[in-house]
């Protein structure tokens, strides 16, 4: 098996809020401040259960039908709007019609492959934002994403 194209990122260090995703989902939503109902648990579990990872909204739906929950994808959405708006999770918009959501909330960055629309964690360290404009007054900048496009070659 061919090694991945995102395999130099291998031995970065792990994120900071890796130990957090090893609480148990119940706990973790209810020190975000939410309450923990039966699907936001079930979803969470097949969210934050093992590494870091960029799921979409239909994505994360096809994972719930296959493991037999019953929700619909209009859940699927608003529950990951509300785990964003907690603080869980981080919402990479790509473009106007594809959305990731990013279990990975630390400062990073992010690869795009172009052709199949894998997403791929950049740490924050490797990439030096410089010469932001002044916000408008009454405003300040909140974080500025950096999703570097990929095409593969040949």
């Amino acid at each position: 098996m061919g090694r991945s194209p995102m395999d130099v990122f291998a031995n970065q260090p792990i994120s900071p809020g890796l130990s957090e995703r090893r609480k148990p989902v119940h706990a973790m939503l209810v020190d975000a401040g939410l309450r923990p109902t039966r699907q936001r648990v079930a979803l969470g579990e097949l969210l934050f259960r093992g590494c870091d990872r960029h799921v979409t909204a239909e994505r994360l739906f096809d994972e719930a039908v296959a493991a037999n929950l019953s929700v619909s994808l209009a859940t699927v959405y608003n529950t990951l709007h509300q785990f964003t708006d907690a603080g869980l999770l981080r919402e990479i918009a790509v473009d106007g019609a594809r959305v990731y959501f990013d279990t990975n909330v630390s400062d990073h960055h992010h690869f795009l492959i172009e052709e199949d629309g894998e997403l791929y964690d950049i740490p924050g360290s490797n990439v030096a934002v410089a010469n932001l404009p002044t916000p408008p007054k009454g405003l300040r900048i909140d974080r500025v994403d950096v999703v570097v496009r990929l095409r593969r070659e040949g």
